[in-house]
């Protein structure tokens, strides 16, 4: 099956984030199958949510890994011209919720099996393809915690996230948390006889946007932009009406950390000045909902030299989004992004990517194969 056909076929799967994913799953099981690779699937702690990997060559030997994500972000845009689970080609572009972020590099991978499979292959070639990748890398973990015992410590870790087939050396890590206040309800004529939730989370957020603007004052590294760690709320909810004390408060932080600099350590000062509110009588829940450390690839990393002579282009230094690359990193595993479609068109209607993406992605990976030939 071409490319083409394999995108729309995985398209088709409304595989958003947070929700079953058995379906896609079993659609790349039966299809890497019958192309002769060796799958193993990774039930999540969910219970309704695996990961799969998948083996071409030797599991003895160090290989590469092809690492992707199978969900989506949800496709509830009003602006989407067609229906965004359908993929739809137009004018050298496939549009459909996917086609960047980032189906079209699974069906780039999921292309070149057949001729990955024809040759002999003296090292490897893995598809570690992940889920709820778009909730802060929640699947896979779990799956790189299971790498020791289905394969030989890979050599690298090619993360497809879309990069224009620009190889990427580095990333900012991520932390998100949750913060939940309660307090007491009553009459707003009588704030003596409550304890107002909101009240209490104002001081919280006037910590994060003082720690805010603080971390623009550096560290720095000139990499990314911006150059130093920042830290946001992006929600915040409380309260029924005007006239009662409010006795619930909850917001979300969020912190992007540059290299050497831990994100949830940027959100442990909140997390302090949180738990102080104990002692008002205020009960206080105060969680990291997800987690990932940055990425930093030497430039002179074998990784990097290899994909520059893959692509033809020497790598860019970094970029300020997020992807699962840190975390093969922090296992151990060199790791480097490079996949097809433009990060701008992600999680926007009419998403897509352009044929000739696709298709100089499946070429890189059949280049890949010819390197590792036995």
């Amino acid at each position: 099956m071409q490319a083409v056909g394999i995108l729309e076929q995985l398209v088709a799967f409304p595989s958003v984030v947070g929700q079953a994913n058995g379906a896609i799953v079993e659609w790349i099981r039966a299809y890497a199958a019958q192309c002769g690779a060796r799958i193993t699937i990774l039930p999540g702690p969910e219970g309704d949510r695996s990961n799969l990997f998948a083996t071409i060559g030797p599991v003895d030997v160090p290989g590469y890994i092809l690492s992707g994500h199978m969900d989506v972000v949800p496709a509830n845009e009003p602006a989407w011209s067609s229906d965004p689970f359908t993929l739809r080609a137009e004018a050298g572009r496939l549009v459909g919720r996917g086609t960047s972020d980032m189906k079209g590099f699974l069906a780039a991978a999921l292309a070149a099996l057949p001729a990955l499979a024809a040759r002999t292959l003296g090292r490897p070639i893995h598809l570690a393809f992940s889920y709820d990748e778009e909730a802060g890398c929640r699947g896979v973990p779990h799956m790189i915690r299971r790498m020791p015992d289905l394969c030989a410590r890979p050599q690298g870790a090619i993360i497809g996230e879309p990069s224009n087939m620009r190889a990427i050396l580095a990333h900012k890590g991520k932390a998100a948390a949750r913060l939940e206040i309660r307090g007491r309800a009553g009459h707003s004529s009588r704030p003596d006889q409550g304890l107002n939730a909101i009240h209490a989370m104002a001081s919280v957020l006037a910590q994060a946007v003082g720690n805010a603007e603080r971390l623009a004052l550096g560290p720095f590294d000139a990499a990314f932009e911006p150059a130093y760690s920042s830290l946001q709320i992006g929600t915040v909810k409380g309260g029924q009406a005007v006239n009662i004390i409010p006795d619930l408060c909850v917001a979300e932080f969020e912190a992007r950390a540059i290299s050497g600099v831990s994100p949830s350590g940027l959100l442990a000062p909140l997390r302090a000045r949180a738990e102080s509110l104990r002692s008002d009588g205020l009960d206080v829940n105060f969680e990291i909902m997800s987690e990932y450390p940055a990425l930093s690839l030497a430039s002179d990393a074998p990784l990097a030299h290899l994909l520059a002579e893959l692509t033809g282009q020497e790598p860019l230094a970094a970029v300020s989004y997020g992807t699962e690359a840190g975390l093969y990193q922090a296992a151990g595993i060199d790791a480097i992004i490079c996949g097809p479609g433009d990060i701008a068109r992600a999680h926007r209607p009419d998403e897509f990517i352009l044929l000739d993406e696709l298709m100089a992605c499946q070429s890189m990976i059949e280049a890949l194969g010819d390197r590792l030939a036995a």
